[in-house]
């Protein structure tokens, strides 16, 4: 046999060339900055929105008042009867609406976002629901009927409310699926308890009657001046954990990767959610489904990405909630229907058309 060509006891060399990788086509900034474009667009549409509704909310109403009278109530006082309707009943009551609704608004996104769960709202996870039992237990047991003392038991009972749903859901192995049984479970034990205290105390009944349908009429300026710093520390909670709940939601490892401290952002979230939608409904009362419907609606503008969509949130959310209130005006004359019936029906609406889906993503 003849040996291989080449001296021997020497290998050949193999020599491979490696090319290294194209680096990837730089993404345009033509598309995102037209993307934030559309956004900020979108939310100035919202604010031009809203002032519409605001001026129609303080002219509608048993007794309809023109603009210019409006605008003659608000600047040019005088002590006219349309004066003193436009600064003693409808601004207190439409600035009442701005205040409440963004806060719901706001409570319900930072809820879906951070149990990514699209059917979540502090409605129907308990949060109303703890702030009326607590409030009713402070009126019926406790004697308390001042505003200012049963805010800090709305407060109170809206902060236990949701870390029990979020306990009994599974805490972070929680599922959509789970969490809303749980709320659900908790909503029927805590509405059958004021129920059944209600029953047993006329005078808690005859307090608690229109205030637990959620209503904006008959509440003074007062109440709201009294709810405000909670709702600002409230709002300003939500949109600083605005960045880490984005991270949130790439899943927890990428979140910690980036930096995000999950612990303290779930503890400031339901510290957020607990002095939002605590302060409302102790003001107004249990008003549902605003919080469910207005962050499905705002997403096909904004996108998930939270600090567009709480901005969003806080503005759309008054719009419905004050469109909400006109309606139950003018629906049924000279009587009014409340607020919270009119958003409870659009609301049942809503959520129908969402369990019937084949397919709800999780957020």
């Amino acid at each position: 046999m003849r040996a291989p060509p080449g001296r021997p006891g020497r290998q050949r060399r193999v020599t491979t060339t490696v090319t290294a990788p194209r680096a990837a086509p730089p993404v345009p900034a033509a598309p995102l900055a037209g993307r934030r474009a559309v956004r900020a667009g979108g939310l100035l549409l919202g604010l031009a929105l809203l002032a519409a509704v605001v001026l129609a909310s303080i002219a509608v109403g048993a007794k309809a008042i023109p603009l210019d009278q409006v605008w003659h109530g608000l600047f040019g006082w005088t002590g006219t009867t349309d004066d003193r309707i436009v600064r003693e009943l409808r601004l207190p009551r439409t600035v009442l609406g701005v205040a409440a609704g963004a806060a719901l608004g706001l409570a319900g996104a930072v809820m879906q976002t951070l149990t990514r769960n699209p059917l979540a709202d502090p409605g129907l996870l308990g949060v109303n629901a703890g702030a009326s039992a607590a409030v009713v237990t402070a009126i019926s047991v406790l004697g308390v009927t001042s505003f200012t003392g049963y805010l800090w038991f709305a407060l109170a009972g809206a902060g236990v409310a949701a870390v029990l749903v979020n306990a009994l859901g599974g805490s972070r192995a929680a599922t959509p699926v789970r969490l809303a049984l749980a709320g659900t479970a908790v909503n029927a034990a805590l509405f059958g308890y004021v129920n059944g205290l209600q029953l047993t105390d006329l005078g808690a009944l005859e307090t608690m009657r229109h205030w637990s349908v959620g209503t904006l009429a008959g509440r003074r300026g007062d109440l709201l001046l009294t709810a405000l710093p909670f709702l600002l520390a409230g709002a300003v909670l939500a949109l600083a954990v605005a960045r880490p709940l984005n991270a949130m939601a790439l899943g927890e490892d990428t979140a910690r990767s980036l930096g995000a401290r999950l612990g303290r952002t779930r503890v400031l979230s339901i510290v957020a959610i607990t002095l939002l939608s605590g302060a409302a409904t102790a003001v107004c009362g249990p008003i549902g489904f605003v919080g469910l419907m207005i962050p499905h609606a705002v997403r096909a503008f904004c996108g998930p990405d939270t600090r567009w969509l709480f901005p969003y949130c806080a503005v759309f959310a008054p719009v419905l909630l004050l469109g909400s209130d006109i309606v139950g005006r003018v629906l049924a004359p000279p009587t009014e229907i409340e607020v919270g019936v009119v958003t409870a029906f659009c609301g049942g609406l809503v959520f129908i058309h969402l369990v019937r889906r084949r397919k709800v993503a999780q957020l």
